[in-house]
């Protein structure tokens, strides 16, 4: 823990044109996956697609990339983030880390859920909605510290065994 606040303490502000909202809601997701990375979790699909993708040339690229976020937009939707089970783990599924930052509102939403939700081991979804004015000064610096305690507590949400009735 002591190490993460030094790493933090060393690290450039994200800063970003509030007045943006992609700008605003890129710099969110990429904490999000970041604070998730930092938990052990491994990701998906790291650098598979951009292999594939500089083999073929350009004309098949254009044509590959529209076909592929086709698919990413109809069955990922809004996921930031896959990731496989964390090692020592019980359950058997990954997790799905999405987010939402509607056009003209500041309210972020950020959803973790089981990669299969069929599963018996699959937990339940656990989410947050936010204002980003919450995490960001008036200058546009991402406030790390609060943003990664909100992204963690959901994190244990998630994690946290199901109470019995």
């Amino acid at each position: 823990m002591q190490e993460n606040k030094t790493e933090m303490a060393n690290k450039k502000p994200k800063k970003a044109n509030l007045l943006d909202h992609h700008s605003i809601k890129h710099i969110l997701d990429e904490s999000v996956s970041e604070i998730v990375k930092r938990r052990g979790i491994r990701r998906k699909c790291e650098d598979e697609q951009y292999k594939i993708c500089l083999i073929l040339d350009s004309g098949k690229y254009i044509v590959f990339n529209g076909l592929l976020q086709l698919i990413i937009h109809l069955k990922e939707k809004n996921a930031i983030l896959a990731t496989y089970p964390p090692k020592g783990s019980f359950t058997s599924t990954g997790l799905v880390v999405s987010s939402k930052l509607p056009r003209f509102s500041d309210e972020y939403t950020l959803t973790m859920a089981s990669a299969d939700h069929q599963s018996i081991s699959a937990g339940k979804p656990v989410q947050f909605t936010k204002s980003v004015t919450h995490w960001f000064t008036k200058d546009g610096v991402l406030v790390e510290g609060l943003f990664w305690k909100d992204v963690e507590a959901l994190l244990n949400d998630y994690a946290a065994e199901p109470k019995k009735s």
